[in-house]
């Protein structure tokens, strides 16, 4: 794997993997959570010998990203992930990119795309339905059982276990949102090595505390919160991958979303992989976002 390279912007470093620099167009890969810009390893040299420039940043609060300034509210509010998108692209001088993101990413992705809505020329969204940020949204008895560790980390001990056993924490979720057996431990520990830096637990805790109404968030952002609640429509040609077999997110979360859509909009069920599809099923992800992305 490549070293990183960084990206400054107002509030971070943006730490950053690069593939065929050269190329054009650009997509950007965005990770999520748990997991790490390592995880494109194998979807990203696909893009590249497509053609594309491929670029995967690590997001706020996973190593080596870091914040330039030590009183900068540790915010893992969703808004904050986009916006942090927005200055990434502005501070490289990229013209619509391609946006491809999974989970955190994936909801990072959209959020620059509602924020500015001429930004990207594709959005990709794996894993998350989009329109799913509201705080007040009816949620499935099943879906709330499967987020049993957002209720978890709203609690003290929770919050202990995210700071002091968060490698194992983070293992817990690669070992039930997915079919077992799908993941080399080499992989975890390369992931988890985004999951050490200072301000990991602290940005984590506030994403999903702020996500549902827990904690206040950073008013850097109130502008942007107004903007993204209620969801905007996208006007951004729209491809959604989901694995059949999520445990996370269950694929039923990104169905009836067309209405959110004023462009082109596909959404492709991916049968018997889980959570995690960049990971589990690289190739053929890799390959449904050449023949979304490929110019009229």
């Amino acid at each position: 794997m490549s070293s990183y390279l960084y990206a400054s912007t107002e509030r971070l470093d943006i730490a950053y993997l690069e593939w065929n620099p050269s190329g054009s167009p650009t997509a950007i890969l965005l990770h999520g959570w748990p997991d790490s810009p390592e995880c494109w390893k194998d979807v990203a040299p696909v893009l590249a010998n497509a053609g594309y420039r491929v670029l995967a940043p690590a997001l706020r609060g996973f190593a080596p990203t870091r914040f330039r300034d030590a009183s900068t509210p540790r915010s893992g509010q969703l808004s904050a992930l986009g916006r942090d998108l927005l200055d990434f692209i502005q501070i490289l001088g990229l013209a619509r990119p391609v946006l491809i993101g999974h989970d955190w990413g994936a909801r990072a992705a959209a959020n620059a795309c509602g924020l500015h809505d001429d930004v990207a020329s594709h959005l990709v969204l794996l894993s998350v339905g989009y329109g799913t940020n509201d705080p007040n949204q009816s949620l499935a008895l099943p879906q709330a059982r499967n987020y049993w560790y957002h209720w978890y980390m709203a609690t003290p001990r929770g919050a202990h276990v995210v700071r002091e056993e968060r490698e194992a924490f983070a293992r817990m979720m690669w070992d039930t949102w997915a079919p077992p057996g799908w993941y080399e431990p080499a992989d975890f520990s390369e992931a988890a090595r985004a999951f050490q830096g200072d301000d990991w637990p602290e940005v984590v805790l506030h994403s999903y505390r702020h996500r549902w109404g827990f904690a206040d968030g950073d008013p850097a952002y109130a502008q942007d919160e107004a903007r993204l609640h209620p969801a905007p429509v996208l006007s951004v040609p729209t491809l959604v991958l989901h694995g059949g077999a999520d445990t996370c997110n269950h694929p039923d979360s990104s169905k009836g979303r067309e209405a959110f859509f004023r462009g082109a909009y596909e959404r492709q069920v991916l049968d018997g992989v889980g959570h995690f599809p960049q990971r589990e099923a690289a190739q053929e992800v890799a390959q449904r976002i050449l023949r979304f992305c490929r110019p009229a």
